[in-house]
């Protein structure tokens, strides 16, 4: 992004720090990191539908989903968010492994498609100080030795 990074773009990065501190997005948030779904009817299982984990796994996915659209569509500078953004790749990492049986399921292939293109640049970023950072951050994450 050729473009530097604005007075706007770091108040927005504030008021997104600022939600994610809402105490019900926080308990979704703890929540979240214990989530270890691999397939589609794990996650319908651990997240039944109308449950408060179906309740905490839509809250962080389209929280971030809403955050990763905010750079896709140039609101929010891209470089900025991917200095201090790693969370959205932690989600990434989480439900990556579900989301072709999700959105066949939906019949929707645009189901997080936002949050998809920005963990690519979120994974770039990370890469550039050291190409296996990604992979040792990703094996972390999901539990891989």
């Amino acid at each position: 992004m050729d473009q530097h990074a604005t007075y706007d773009d770091v108040k927005l990065i504030l008021q997104l720090y600022e939600m994610r501190r809402e105490e019900k997005l926080r308990q979704a948030r703890q929540w979240f990191g214990k989530f270890n779904a691999r397939t589609w009817a794990a996650k319908m299982e651990l997240c039944p539908a109308g449950s408060e984990q179906d309740a905490y796994f839509r809250m962080v996915t389209t929280y971030w989903e809403m955050v990763a659209s905010f750079i896709t569509s140039g609101v929010l500078h891209q470089e900025l968010f991917l200095q201090s953004g790693q969370e959205l790749l932690f989600v990434w990492e989480k439900i990556r492994d579900i989301l072709p049986e999700w959105r066949t399921a939906f019949g929707n292939p645009r189901i997080l498609a936002n949050m998809e293109a920005v963990s690519k640049l979120a994974i770039e970023f990370i890469n550039r100080g050291d190409p296996k950072a990604y992979e040792t951050f990703s094996n972390r994450v999901r539990g891989i030795k």
